[in-house]
């Protein structure tokens, strides 16, 4: 997994000027509530999960709200543990207003979701990120 630091750099400058949204099949979600974070990984050495090859000490984790609940039926079949692999997640990211930075593809691995009466909370791991 190689990430340009420099396109994720522009992209969190950016934050708040940007819709996400997650596409699911056929179906796509506004997201809200998008924060973007490196993070050390628990792996002291090369590792195999989900079909996916581990060796950097460190990765990105993106963390966003869905407020539709209707995700959940989706997301069973993109996280790991009901499956052997990861699914990749696409999330695209719009400028609000133009700030000089391009419109961007997200594909990410679902790790973790929390869930509540009127929103899903979903905890991704970056896998790639491109201009469109």
């Amino acid at each position: 997994m190689v990430i340009d630091d420099k396109l994720l750099s522009s992209i969190t400058q950016n934050n708040a000027d940007r819709d996400y949204t997650l596409h699911l099949d056929t179906k796509s979600y506004q997201l809200r509530d998008v924060s973007i974070t490196k993070s050390a990984t628990p792996l002291t050495r090369p590792n195999m999960r989900g079909g996916v090859y581990f060796s950097d000490t460190f990765h990105y984790k993106i963390k966003a709200t869905v407020d539709d609940t209707t995700i959940v039926t989706f997301l069973s079949k993109a996280m790991l543990g009901p499956n052997t692999e990861f699914k990749n997640l696409k999330i695209t990211s719009n400028l609000k207003k133009d700030v000089g930075t391009k419109n961007i593809s997200i594909l990410t691995n679902l790790t973790n979701t929390m869930q509540s009466s009127s929103k899903v909370e979903l905890n991704m791991v970056i896998v790639e990120i491109r201009e469109d």
